[in-house]
């Protein structure tokens, strides 16, 4: 058995394990027992490590205080979603206590794993049982129970694997959402798979990730060619619906006609397309005709290019310096709501939330381009305000991260902004508005499930409110009335319905409707919001 590692092999392993979550990604977002369509967990740890891996594919024989260091600053900017961030948390606490060293024993290990749980640990505010933390928990106690029998690193590490599975067992048992859904935690499982990845490469098995059969570098040189050697600026992805009679061949001609990189997968139910084009709009507007859109994703290729180039001494330099005392960031997704948050006087809009989780570095960027001495954080979405926190020590400015959990806590927080308040009370102020308003949504199912003993089928209806699921139907005008009526019963004031992308105008008209019918002494009103994924945003105050 093998007593020790290097940096080398820790490298490799590291990569290993990147390649491993990246296969398995589909298998860990199975796990997740809510039906609506989100950043998955199985997704975001792979992006997460991803970032790492590529960092690693860099270093030519880095040492293993160096290996580690890289692998941590790259999780910590690359983390995505609570399960991206609490992987880079681990990650960060394995290499604190890796740094001094020059290679790695058993005991090392042992003493790496527990420093990667207390971290995690410490970040987060209410660790629940039966999840990722657990399972690394169980994992560092077992690797610390064997390596003191002997400082041996395989022999340390196939006891944290072994105990990472009996404690992943369990977890159905210690989570009453999982243990009705009769599933493992999932970020569990991509700890385990971590692991078990790591133990691969030792043993010379190492994962590799998935290719299109063509030669694979180990890293690309990006300043090798200027902006202008891009042809299409826009890499655009989308999943359209088929519920519409359509030519294929045709689409992939038209397709063909408006860029490169063109990759056409379509079945009975769905077209998914991925093609680089300068004219996304045209190319969206040209799927509508086959159904509507499930997934939309479009990057701007020239400004990635730059961004990748551009060095930390280099990105530093491009901090704004302060021109006001307070500076505002908001997360969101849909023109209408970039609108709704601009008016408000957000500085810096970062596109992200429901399946398009931002990195720490997406927001830290954010943060740093606004000139202001201290920037507040608004996340709008439970999955990516861990991620907002971890900025906090990443720049000069003083970042303050209002836990908005929703769009609408988020505008209605942004409502209690006094620009000449002390920074301790306007804090107050805005964290205590995120109460005053509840939200729902209207969304679909992104897969079969049983939730509280509905029977949900894909691509059912799903209203959510600020308790979980509302309820489900097939038929959109019912689920509306129901929660008009909710709201009417609360007696709220204030209600204001944000329509989103797949909306039809009669659609969000009819939601007006519903909602005026129901409580005709509220102030009800409707804003094209835009958003992705979700019919309906619905704010009531």
């Amino acid at each position: 058995m093998r007593q020790t590692i290097d940096g080398a092999m820790f490298r490799r392993m590291v990569i290993s394990a990147a390649a491993s979550i990246e296969i398995h990604k589909e298998k860990i977002n199975e796990l997740n027992v809510f039906p609506v369509p989100d950043g998955d967990t199985g997704t975001n740890m792979s992006m997460t490590l991803n970032a790492a891996a590529a960092d690693l594919r860099k270093a030519d024989e880095p040492t293993l205080g160096k290996a580690a260091s890289i692998t941590a600053k790259a999780l910590l900017r690359g983390a995505r979603g609570n399960s991206g961030v609490i992987l880079s948390l681990l990650f960060r606490g394995i290499s604190k206590a890796l740094k001094p060293e020059t290679e790695c024993g058993g005991l090392t290990l042992a003493a790496a794993l527990t420093e990667g749980v207390e971290t995690a640990y410490n970040a987060v505010m209410k660790p629940a049982e039966g999840t990722i933390l657990t399972v690394s928990r169980m994992a560092a106690t077992a690797a610390k129970e064997a390596a003191e029998e002997e400082d041996n690193f395989e022999a340390a590490l196939q006891a944290a694997i072994d105990a990472a599975k009996i404690a992943l067992a369990e977890t159905v048992n210690q989570n009453p959402v999982l243990k009705k859904a009769g599933v493992v935690d999932a970020g569990g499982m991509g700890w385990l798979l971590v692991l078990e990845a790591m133990m691969a490469a030792l043993h010379g098995e190492d994962f590799e990730a998935p290719t299109d059969g063509g030669p694979v570098r180990e890293s690309a040189d990006f300043s090798a060619f200027n902006t202008e050697d891009i042809t299409f600026g826009y890499c655009t992805e989308f999943i359209v619906s088929r519920e519409k009679e359509g030519d294929i061949p045709a689409l992939r001609s038209f397709l063909n006609g408006m860029g490169d990189s063109l990759v056409l997968v379509d079945d009975e139910e769905i077209i998914k397309v991925h093609v680089h084009t300068n004219e996304p709009g045209t190319v969206l507007q040209k799927a509508l005709e086959y159904g509507p859109l499930i997934t939309v994703k479009v990057e701007n290729m020239r400004l990635q290019h730059t961004e990748k180039v551009m060095d930390e001494k280099e990105l530093a330099s491009q901090e704004a310096e302060p021109e006001k005392k307070y500076g505002l960031v908001a997360v969101c997704a849909g023109k209408g709501l970039e609108s709704v948050f601009r008016d408000l006087g957000v500085d810096h809009i970062i596109s992200g939330g429901q399946t398009m989780n931002p990195s720490t570095e997406d927001i830290l960027q954010g943060i740093m381009r606004t000139p202001a001495e201290i920037v507040y954080v608004f996340p709008n979405n439970k999955n990516i305000i861990l991620a907002a926190e971890q900025t906090i020590p990443l720049t000069k400015k003083k970042v303050v991260v209002i836990p908005s959990r929703t769009v609408p806590q988020g505008i209605t927080a942004l409502l209690s902004f006094d620009p000449d308040a002390e920074e301790e009370e306007l804090t107050a102020a805005m964290t205590e508005a995120l109460g005053n308003v509840e939200t729902m949504q209207i969304t679909y199912a992104a897969r079969d499930s049983d939730i509280d003993g509905r029977d949900i089928h894909a691509g059912d209806y799903l209203a959510l409110d600020d308790h979980g699921l509302f309820g489900t139907n097939t038929d959109l005008d019912v689920l509306l009335g129901e929660l008009a009526h909710e709201v009417s019963q609360d007696g709220r004031e204030f209600v204001t319905i944000y329509s989103g992308a797949d909306t039809t105008e009669d659609q969000a008209n009819r939601a007006l409707e519903v909602f005026h019918e129901a409580c005709p002494d509220a102030d009800v009103n409707l804003i094209a919001g835009g958003q992705p994924v979700y019919y309906f945003l619905i704010s009531a105050e």
